[in-house]
C-alpha cells in the first residue's frame, strides 16, 4: 500500500518547529509493510490545504495527517477535511462529555472553543487522545472506479499525542486490515570513516534491490542502513542477517552499535559490567562529554564526575603541569594525557578522559579550527587520539564528544 504524510502547521513552514512527527512515522510504516512515497507540508490556510489533502487522497492509499486539531480559528484540520469530502461537521455528544470531564478533571472550566475538538463527519470515527483534548479521525472509504479502500488518518500535531495515539490507537487498527509483504529495516552504526568512505567500502552491497542498503552521516558517525522486504517477518529478517553479516566483515571494529542503541548507552554497560568507574576533564568542548554520558539514566553508579577547564588557569589549578603548557600548549596531545590522568585521580575513577582543542571561530596558539586531542587513561597505559573536524564550532564539539566515547567503548570491549 502507498502512504503519504501530510504535516499541517504554518509554524512548520517558519522554520519554528522541526517536523519530529513525519520523521517518527517514516520509520514505523516500513513495519507495517506500508511503503512511503511522499511527505508535504503545508500551513494553515483552507484553500492550500484543501488542494494538498486532494491531491494525497487522490493518489494514496493511505493518508496521514499531523496537526490541525487545536480549538484556535487557524486549526482547520477538520473543517477543510469535512469540506474535501463533502461531508457535515457536527459535534458528537459522547465526545463533547468525555472533552468537559477531562478539563473538570483538570479544575477548568471548558472554553467554548474547544467544543470544536468533539466534531465528527459520518464517515469518520474518533481515535481518543489518551494524552491530550483533541481527539484523531479514522476515515475509511471507497474510491475509484473499482472502489479501491482509502484510509485517512488524522492526528494531533504535539509530538508526544501524536505518538501515542499511534501506538494506541492507529497501529493495531492498521495491523488488522493490512496484508502483504513485511519491510523490516536495521541500522548499523560507525565510526572512523566518512560517508563517501563507508560508501565505497560497501559499494557492491549498494546495487541490490533487495534488501536495499543506503548510507547516511550522523552527529554520532555513519549509519547503514538496511532494508528489507518479504512475505513473512522470519524471511526479512534472515536476508537482513545475511547482509548484515557482509557488511560486519568489510568494516570490521569501526561499527560501535545498532538500531536505537547509544554510544553513552553502551559504555554505561560495559562500564557497569566491569565495575570500573570514570571520570572527564573537558576544554572545547565544555561539559557535553560529562552531559552526553549523564543522558544514561543511573549513570551516577560509573561516572565520578566532570571538570570543566576552559582556560590555562584552570587546568593549572586542578593539578594539570604549567611546565606542560608552556612548552607544548594546551592544544597538545601531552597536556590532554595530563588532563585525563588528573580527572582519574582528582575524581577518584577508574578511567579518566580528557578532550581539549580549538572548536573555534578563530586559531588558537596557531592551531586551525577544528583540531582536538582526546587522551583516556586507565591507570596503566595512556591512549592519545588526534581528530580533525569540519571548522564549525558545533559540529567540533559532538564529533570530539562522541570521538571520545567511540575510543573509550574500543578501550572496555579490549580490557579483560
Amino acid at each position: 500500500m502507498k502512504a503519504e504524510i501530510v504535516s499541517i502547521g504554518t509554524e512548520l513552514l517558519l522554520g519554528e518547529i522541526t517536523d519530529t512527527n513525519a520523521s517518527y512515522l517514516a520509520s514505523q510504516l516500513p513495519l507495517l509493510g506500508i511503503d512511503l512515497l511522499w511527505v508535504t507540508q503545508v500551513g494553515d490556510n483552507l484553500e492550500r490545504l484543501r488542494e494538498c489533502l486532494e491531491q494525497a487522497w487522490g493518489r494514496s492509499d493511505i493518508v496521514l495527517t499531523t496537526g490541525g486539531l487545536g480549538p484556535t480559528e487557524d486549526d482547520i484540520t477538520r473543517e477543510t477535511i469535512a469540506a474535501m469530502l463533502d461531508e457535515k461537521l457536527s459535534v458528537d455528544a459522547e465526545l463533547e462529555r468525555r472533552l468537559r470531564e477531562l478539563f473538570s478533571r483538570l479544575g477548568f472550566p471548558m472554553p467554548k472553543s474547544n467544543i470544536k475538538q468533539a466534531a465528527l463527519i459520518p464517515s469518520a470515527r474518533a481515535i481518543p487522545n489518551l494524552s491530550g483534548t483533541a481527539p484523531g479521525w479514522w476515515v475509511e472509504k471507497g474510491r475509484g472506479k473499482q472502489g479501491e479502500r482509502r484510509i485517512l488518518i488524522v492526528m494531533p500535531g504535539p509530538p508526544s499525542e501524536m505518538r501515542h495515539m499511534w501506538e494506541t490507537g492507529v497501529v493495531g487498527p492498521l495491523r488488522e486490515i493490512l496484508q502483504g509483504e513485511i519491510i523490516i529495516s536495521r541500522t548499523i552504526k560507525t565510526l572512523g570513516m566518512t560517508e563517501s568512505g563507508a560508501a565505497e567500502v560497501v559499494k557492491p552491497l549498494l546495487s541490490s534491490n533487495n534488501p536495499t542498503l543506503a548510507v547516511y552521516a550522523k552527529t554520532d558517525g555513519i549509519h547503514l542502513r538496511l532494508t528489507a522486504k518479504a512475505r513473512t517477518g522470519e524471511e526479512a529478517d534472515k536476508m537482513i542477517a545475511q547482509r548484515e553479516s557482509e557488511i560486519r566483515s568489510l568494516l570490521g571494529d569501526i561499527i560501535w552499535g545498532s538500531d536505537e542503541e547509544t554510544l553513552e548507552g553502551l559504555i554505561g554497560a560495559l562500564l557497569l559490567e566491569k565495575g570500573l568507574a570514570i571520570a572527564t576533564m573537558e576544554s572545547c568542548t565544555g561539559g557535553l562529554l560529562a552531559s552526553t554520558i549523564t543522558d544514561v539514566p543511573g549513570s551516577s553508579k560509573y561516572f565520578k564526575g566532570g571538570l570543566v577547564a576552559y582556560t590555562n588557569e584552570a587546568k593549572i589549578s586542578y593539578g594539570v603541569s604549567s611546565s606542560l603548557i608552556e612548552r607544548h600548549g594546551a592544544i597538545s596531545s601531552e597536556v590532554a594525557a595530563d588532563m585525563a590522568g588528573v580527572a582519574r585521580q582528582h575524581l577518584g575513577a577508574d578511567i579518566g578522559i580528557s578532550i581539549t582543542g580549538v572548536a573555534g571561530p578563530a586559531e588558537d596558539e596557531g592551531k586551525p579550527i577544528g583540531i582536538v586531542h582526546i587522551a583516556i587513561d586507565n591507570g596503566r597505559e595512556i591512549r592519545p587520539i588526534l581528530g580533525q573536524y569540519p571548522p564549525w564550532r558545533h559540529h567540533v564539539k559532538r564529533r570530539a564528544t562522541y570521538q571520545a566515547l567511540f575510543e573509550l567503548r574500543r578501550l572496555l570491549v579490549s580490557m579483560k
